[in-house]
């Protein structure tokens, strides 16, 4: 069978629906000739009748009457995917590119709040570890988590972390029942780590003054909402980052394990672009927003932590040196 002649399937369309050639042609801007053509040619390629002729209107044959329900489901689909289309091609887009827990336990729940005040932006979320290489991937900024030393690129400071070892209260309670020690409950704790952290138990240990005989992880992670998680779940203490389970830690769900320690706060999160970029009008909104949001949620954070008894040490995240140039510790984390 030879393809489906669409002008023609338009031509009938129109026909069915309107019960009459010269109303077709009318609409199609064409002569009822022009129309009656292109019936007799479908009606040759289908080899059935489509119409008959009822009181001067054309009325469907049960075979036209099957192929006019297709014609119409199938050029209304048309119709949609041509409409989506536009208003797509129409509508101004922003494109974020995010670490994965900051994406989905920060930025995802307030994203809304902006994108309200912004109805006419499509907004693009993509949450992966890899950073943007400006110069060949569409992306107007990455929100990205590290030193903030990113050569040739505009960075600009949102939010610090503030991280402290944290656990559920039912683990907390089982370790005081070994001992009333904080350091002695570290050695008999799980303790979780968070791979792609700045701050990891070997630094947070020796910055305390803590030595550990046997310092070995049971659980390691290379994303932050999977060790909170799993801290959460009783399963041991994670070193990580109050500002990514600020609900957990006001329901109770995570406390402190020992705010004698108190917090290590650092400068963290950075809102990194070309400096071309912030010549586009919704970039700078999407800055001044998210720096007012991250600047509230902080002090949240703080004030919790600070009822719960802990104290702040203010610190750079350590670094060390390869081949003569200073690179995070780690990986930046998801």
């Amino acid at each position: 069978m030879h393809d489906i002649n669409l002008k023609a399937m338009h031509h009938f369309e129109a026909v069915a629906r309107l019960g009459s050639v010269t109303l077709a042609a009318h609409e199609l801007a064409v002569s009822p000739s022009a129309v009656s053509q292109q019936l007799k040619t479908l009606e040759t390629q289908f080899g059935v009748r489509l119409f008959r002729r009822e009181k001067r209107r054309l009325v469907l044959t049960a075979d036209g009457d099957r192929l006019f329900r297709t014609t119409t489901q199938a050029f209304g689909a048309l119709r949609n995917a041509r409409s989506a289309i536009l208003r797509q091609r129409h509508m101004r887009s922003l494109t974020v590119r995010v670490t994965p827990s900051f994406g989905v336990r920060w930025l995802g729940p307030r994203i809304a709040a902006f994108s309200a005040d912004n109805a006419e932006w499509a907004i693009r979320i993509d949450a992966t570890p890899d950073f943007t290489n400006f110069d060949t991937e569409a992306t107007d900024f990455d929100l990205r988590y590290g030193h903030g030393d990113w050569t040739g690129l505009s960075v600009t400071p949102i939010m610090g972390d503030i991280v402290l070892p944290l656990c559920s209260p039912d683990y907390l309670a089982r370790l005081r029942d070994v001992s009333a020690d904080p350091v002695e409950q570290l050695a008999h704790a799980r303790l979780i780590d968070s791979v792609k952290s700045l701050y990891r138990w070997d630094i947070w240990l020796a910055g305390n003054g803590i030595a550990i005989g046997d310092l070995s992880y049971p659980f390691l992670f290379d994303r932050s909402s999977m060790s909170i998680e799993m801290a959460k779940q009783s399963g041991g203490i994670a070193l990580d980052s109050a500002n990514l389970c600020l609900g957990e830690l006001e329901r109770g769900e995570l406390v402190p394990f020992a705010p004698v320690f108190g917090a290590v706060q650092y400068p963290a999160y950075w809102l990194v672009c070309p400096p071309r970029h912030h010549a586009r009008r919704i970039v700078k909104r999407f800055a001044a927003w998210i720096g007012e949001a991250c600047a509230a949620h902080e002090a949240t954070v703080r004030a919790l932590l600070m009822r719960r008894g802990c104290a702040f040490k203010q610190a750079e995240p350590p670094a060390v040196t390869l081949q003569g140039v200073t690179q995070p510790l780690v990986e930046p984390p998801d």
